[in-house]
């Protein structure tokens, strides 16, 4: 695993209240086309913070809550799913996800893109697993220097992510930029 992957031995830093502050689920609900997904995907979904924030929020039937590290599907099977059950742990690898295609009406990504070995490879497993007019939603850290998140040499520029969407057949793609720490990039299955 490379060092560019987040440590799961810190997975408790993935529950910070503050996530929800500086990624408010209202903001990214209103940039969407479709306002009320029925099944949501998460790629990287660590503790299923964000699951659980979408699940309030949208009030989808299911969200699967994908993650590469054993280490978290263990933590959420013991901890989310249980009072959760719509959020359904699933655990992948970084480009394969064992789920069928057209499955969800929402994918999503959360701090994560930073950490792809081949992203245009983990873009087509999602557009994969979209619906037709299914979207996908991108949150990361911006490409600046400050004292939270990742060093700044593995960010990537919401340029960079928005040619690898589109290369990878994604649609009306539109770019939000008023998040302070973060970008958010929505695209489209056609």
């Amino acid at each position: 695993m490379s060092n560019r992957k987040f440590d799961a031995k810190k997975l408790q830093k993935l529950n910070n209240p503050q996530r929800l502050k500086d990624i408010p689920p209202q903001i990214i609900s209103n940039r969407l086309i479709n306002k009320n997904p029925r099944t949501l995907i998460e790629i990287g979904a660590g503790t299923a913070f964000f699951c659980i924030a979408f699940l309030q929020h949208c009030k989808p039937d299911s969200i699967y809550a994908c993650d590469l590290s054993a280490t978290m599907i263990d933590w959420m099977q013991e901890n989310v799913a249980p009072k959760y059950p719509a959020i359904i742990p699933v655990k992948t690898d970084e480009d394969r996800i064992p789920l069928a295609g057209a499955a969800a009406d929402l994918l999503f990504m959360i701090n994560l893109h930073h950490e792809l070995e081949q992203p245009e490879k983990s873009l087509h497993e999602a557009y994969r697993l979209l619906k037709p007019g299914g979207e996908i939603f991108i949150v990361d850290w911006k490409k600046q220097g400050m004292p939270e998140g990742p060093p700044e040499e593995i960010r990537c520029t919401t340029e960079e992510v928005k040619n690898q969407l589109q290369k990878t057949g994604f649609k009306q793609l539109r770019v939000c930029d008023d998040l302070a720490k973060h970008f958010l990039l929505v695209g489209q299955k056609d």
